[in-house]
């Protein structure tokens, strides 16, 4: 299973070194992003599947085509699912009942609480006795 997973990082790596050798990637700046729109992404796009868009001068944001991010997100999949694969193959899973995983959660997360910062208990404030009304 772990060739697998090695294969896939392997081939996306490839593709993404092919892609990076291919072109640049194109930089829009905010401003012409804001005064050209969707034709600014559109343009920056045109050719590749990627583009940069900077603000104040620094890169912010990475635009793409929606083929392209459901690409990447199959790509993402795939890694999880061998993983998942390699895990079952390897014997680190559990089989328990539905109340049975939540107790276990909550344990878990219970015993990595960080404690409650210490606190001296505060001295009740005395109040001044009230002065009687004339009137």
């Amino acid at each position: 299973m772990n060739s697998a997973i090695d294969s896939t990082i392997n081939d996306t790596n490839n593709r993404a070194n092919h892609s990076l050798h291919a072109f640049a990637m194109s930089h829009l700046s905010a401003n012409d992003l804001k005064t050209g729109g969707i034709a600014a992404i559109e343009a920056a796009l045109e050719g590749q599947p990627e583009a940069i868009i900077s603000v104040r001068g620094k890169d912010r944001f990475v635009v793409m085509d929606l083929a392209h991010y459901h690409y990447l997100r199959e790509c993402e999949l795939d890694a999880a699912l061998a993983q998942s694969r390699t895990d079952v193959a390897a014997g680190r899973f559990v089989v328990e009942s539905a109340q049975a995983h939540v107790a276990r959660l909550d344990a878990m997360l219970t015993a990595h609480e960080p404690a409650a910062p210490y606190k001296a208990p505060r001295k009740p404030a005395t109040k001044a006795p009230a002065s009687p009304r004339k009137g």
